[in-house]
């Protein structure tokens, strides 16, 4: 593959995984108990990816799950497919605190990596350490760039309190570790055109503090350019995504809601 197109099919990766952080910010129920959605991701208007997401909500604790699976040309290119996998609790603020993190994913000449990440209490602080299970090759971060920030998935949960609380106009920063990278994960509630409208806008940006271009990465550098998600969820309590937007080399990389499920498996 030319390195032109690895770069972008690197890069479309790297966005969808963001894009993917801003999307299900918010999709639990008020009430204990499990939810199961469908998505479906574009790129240049052609397919890109299946979503499935399921979030575990009993009372103060969270368990939630993501698996994707490439179609169209990224999957012809990388055969990529990914689960990940985040718990920990909720504060009597609803700001969630993690305890362990797990992804699995395989490329094409990769299979069964694993990023794996548990959240140790040390000297006042929440400290993300590499778990016995972690494959990767690159060492982590200085403990600095891994004290009280959350893992991908867990800023889900994060993201969802803030759009609750945030009023239009107003804004609100969620830091995030992803077992190779430290990066703030920005966000901006956009005012409405129409007091009646039952949706909210909101603009994400993610800004690389660490681990991004110019460090050993064996995957590659990553891209250090602060990326803009444009992203839309119902304003209500729940604030389920309905659409997210991110230019990936120009080109819009476009999340869309598709159904919820009414059991597990019938999203299969």
């Amino acid at each position: 593959m030319p390195p032109r197109s690895r770069r972008l099919l690197q890069r479309l990766g790297c966005a969808l995984g963001l894009a993917l952080t801003a999307m299900t910010a918010g999709a639990h129920e008020s009430a204990a108990q499990e939810i199961t959605a469908v998505y479906s991701a574009f790129w240049a208007g052609l397919p890109a990816a299946q979503i499935r997401l399921k979030l575990g909500d009993n009372g103060p604790a969270y368990h939630d799950e993501i698996k994707i699976v490439t179609e169209g040309l990224p999957r012809l290119f990388t055969r990529f497919r990914a689960t990940a996998f985040a718990e920990g609790r909720r504060g009597t603020d609803r700001i969630a605190q993690p305890s362990h993190y797990l992804a699995v994913f395989d490329l094409r000449k990769r299979h069964d990596r694993r990023i794996s990440m548990q959240f140790i209490n040390r000297t006042g602080a929440t400290v993300a350490e590499r778990g016995a299970d972690d494959t990767s090759g690159k060492p982590p971060l200085a403990e600095s760039f891994r004290r009280n920030i959350v893992d991908p998935l867990s800023a889900f949960e994060r993201i969802r309190a803030a759009l609750r609380a945030a009023t239009p106009g107003g804004s609100f920063s969620v830091p995030v570790y992803d077992g190779a990278r430290r990066f703030d994960v920005v966000g901006k509630v956009l005012p409405k055109n129409n007091t009646n409208d039952r949706v909210l806008h909101a603009e994400l940006i993610l800004r690389p503090i660490a681990g991004f271009k110019g460090a050993t990465s064996e995957d590659g550098d990553p891209d250090d350019a602060p990326r803009k998600v444009q992203l839309t969820v119902t304003d209500d309590d729940r604030k389920v995504p309905l659409s997210i937007r991110v230019p990936v080399f120009f080109m819009p990389l476009v999340v869309q809601f598709q159904r919820l499920c009414a059991a597990p498996e019938r999203c299969a």
